[in-house]
């Protein structure tokens, strides 16, 4: 079941900040929320869930890590 996520929660789930988010949506590296209602927009979870795996899998491939 697909869930919609609102910035709060998007925020919480990515651990960036709002203005960061938004940065990386013109840089095509976030995925872009979607309208939901004329003054509403979300994001798509399993979108942030795939967002959050590829991020973990680029950091391992990297080395990085703490």
């Amino acid at each position: 079941m697909t869930t919609f996520l609102r910035l709060p929660a998007v925020k919480a789930r990515v651990s960036l900040s709002r203005a960061t988010i938004y940065l990386k949506i013109q840089n095509g590296t976030f995925p872009a929320p979607i309208k939901i209602s004329e003054r509403a927009s979300a994001w798509i979870d399993s979108e942030i869930d795939d967002w959050i795996t590829a991020q973990i899998e680029k950091s391992r491939r990297n080395g990085a890590g703490v």
